[in-house]
């Protein structure tokens, strides 16, 4: 019982101490560097607004992310090193697009790589528990292990970075999912993880209350690569705590951010298109264009949002009721496959046309 007061009033605190970050971060980032992380590229596929935006929201989530660990070692006497180094190296990889640094999408990814495949193979991060008995024997093998674990992370941070780009799109999608993980693990008596996951959704509430409906904060690249890399954490750790909950459950949970990064993929070379660099036929650009046309841009922003997590959060809220049967999780992942895809080319040909 005393513990619990502890964990309540230590997330009372940081809460508090996250909004003024961001509050701060709102008011006074347009000032460093003379406004370098203003956001005034308004032509490229992915913008939507019409006026200079502050890519700050990464920066103030990265200082509460550390402010946190802080706390959580202060409480608990635990040092989060999977977190502590995966988050910050991931958050300053983005932080070079954000400041205007001249570097390739290619040479983002490979930098990308190096750094998450030394955190997996020096901190031991794995995949324990999995419903695919073949991939199961295959994951004995450290190396092999490394580099799927090494997959698993670039798909959810690319998910993320992909994303985001309308107002509270990524925050809402990640609320919903580290709510959802949270719930399991305090449901299992798993509080201290609990308390960790539940520190980053107060981050992500924080953020939404500057970006939704109308955004006076982006997350920019760092913002996202942060927040992407630790909803992978998040899953993965929750995953192998927690072997009743299918494997399967866990992908329909990330489905949206994987196979948003997946689909492109492929579509793109297809397509004849550099399947790394961006363009405006992804899933959520295809919805906002029909949105747009009934609400306008301004609300359809927003609107678009709402629906494409309503929509998400309908096919995942079934699925936590037969979380724990491998064969029913399996089959209803690869059902989302074809429900994403009959969507996807219905909302293609409509907006072609």
């Amino acid at each position: 019982m005393q513990n619990e007061s502890l964990e309540s009033s230590f997330l009372s605190v940081f809460a508090l101490i996250t909004f003024f970050i961001f509050l701060i971060l709102n008011k006074y980032s347009h000032k460093i560097k003379d406004g370098i992380l203003l956001d005034q590229d308004f032509n490229k596929p992915q913008a939507f607004h019409q006026s200079p935006i502050s890519r700050s929201g990464g920066i103030a989530g990265v200082i509460s992310f550390n402010i946190f660990f802080v706390f959580y070692y202060l409480i608990y006497s635990k040092i989060l090193f999977e977190y502590l180094f995966i988050c910050n190296l991931m958050f300053l990889i983005g932080l070079l697009d954000d400041f205007k640094f001249k570097i390739s999408p290619f040479r983002r990814l490979i930098l990308m790589i190096i750094f998450l495949f030394l955190c997996i193979r020096l901190m031991s991060i794995e995949i324990l528990n999995i419903d695919i008995p073949f991939l199961s024997t295959l994951l004995g093998n450290n190396t092999f292990s490394s580099l799927f674990v090494l997959l698993c992370f670039l798909f959810i941070i690319n998910g993320a970075n992909l994303i985001d780009g309308f107002n509270g799109l990524l925050a809402i999608n990640l609320i919903i999912i580290n709510s959802i993980l949270a719930y399991i693990n305090l449901a299992d008596g798993i509080n201290e993880f609990s308390v960790v996951i539940i520190g980053q959704v107060i981050v992500l509430f924080s953020f939404l209350l500057f970006n939704f409906p109308s955004a006076k904060l982006f997350l920019g690249d760092s913002g996202s690569y942060l927040l992407g890399s630790t909803v992978a954490l998040n899953v993965i750790i929750t995953n192998n705590i927690n072997p009743d909950y299918s494997s399967f459950f866990f992908c329909t949970l990330l489905f949206y951010l994987f196979f948003e990064v997946f689909f492109s993929f492929f579509r793109k070379i297809i397509q004849k298109k550099s399947p790394i660099h961006p363009d405006n036929k992804h899933l959520h650009m295809l919805i906002f264009k029909n949105v747009s046309f009934i609400f306008g841009k301004e609300k359809g922003n927003y609107i678009n949002s709402l629906i494409i997590n309503l929509g998400y959060l309908s096919f995942v809220l079934p699925a936590f009721v037969f979380a724990k049967d491998p064969m029913i999780s399996r089959y209803w992942f690869f059902s989302l496959i074809i429900i994403y895809l009959a969507i996807y080319l219905r909302l293609y040909r409509l907006t072609k046309n």
